[in-house]
């Protein structure tokens, strides 16, 4: 960005400028009023005898001081204008510069600062999303590690449970194998003392029902 707060020469470019162009235009002036009262004079001379009681400013005889106030009226104007009124418009158009300058570069500054709080804001914002979406996937993942764990924990569970009730209906068939051989047997036994009028040998009598109790299952 270019230092806009550097003196301008452009206003002594112009202050130059105008005063050459006041003393052009002052010179211009003498000349022609010199000119003028010159051809004045010549035609008062032609014609003295009707301009004798006419106006003072066209008797001959006070051009000379005429030309004379005219040209130091215009020379005090001239100092006054490059002196004076020039300088002080220089000032003012200087100092209206050097505001313009100082305003634009407090607007740039005030830019700059806008934009470095904006990336700021964006960044901050870019941050706290990638907490949140890594904060999201943290707690899914915790969320999906659980259900796992509880999914296997109740598995676990189903199969112990799973394990115990077999054991447990394991359990009730052999004994209930028991009683029915025991309760077989006995009914064995008395249908031959009944029947048969025979004592039948506990042992092979139940391992006859033993036989018959495998071939069943």
């Amino acid at each position: 960005m270019p230092n806009l707060l550097a003196p301008n020469p452009m206003t002594g470019a112009r202050l130059a400028r105008w005063s050459g162009v006041a003393g052009s235009t002052l010179a211009t002036l003498t000349a022609f009023a010199g000119t003028v009262l010159a051809a004045t004079a010549e035609h008062a001379a032609d014609h003295g005898g009707e301009h004798a009681g006419g106006l003072p400013q066209l008797n001959p005889a006070s051009f000379p001081t005429q030309i004379f106030w005219l040209a130091l009226t215009f020379a005090v104007l001239y100092y006054l204008m490059s002196k004076k009124a020039l300088p002080r418009v220089a000032e003012v158009l200087e100092e209206r510069q050097e505001r313009i300058s100082r305003d634009l570069a407090k607007a740039a500054a005030l830019r700059d600062e806008a934009e470095a709080v904006m990336a700021s804001v964006d960044k901050s914002v870019a941050d706290a999303r990638s907490q949140a979406q890594a904060l999201v996937a943290q707690v899914a993942a915790e969320i999906e590690a659980n259900n796992q764990a509880r999914q296997s924990q109740l598995s676990a569970d189903l199969a112990e449970r799973l394990r115990q009730a077999e054991a447990r209906i394991a359990t009730a068939k052999d004994e209930a194998l028991a009683n029915v051989r025991a309760a077989a047997t006995d009914i064995a036994q008395d249908i031959a003392s009944k029947l048969a009028g025979v004592d039948a040998d506990a042992g092979k009598v139940e391992a006859a029902v033993a036989a018959v109790i495998e071939e069943r299952r």
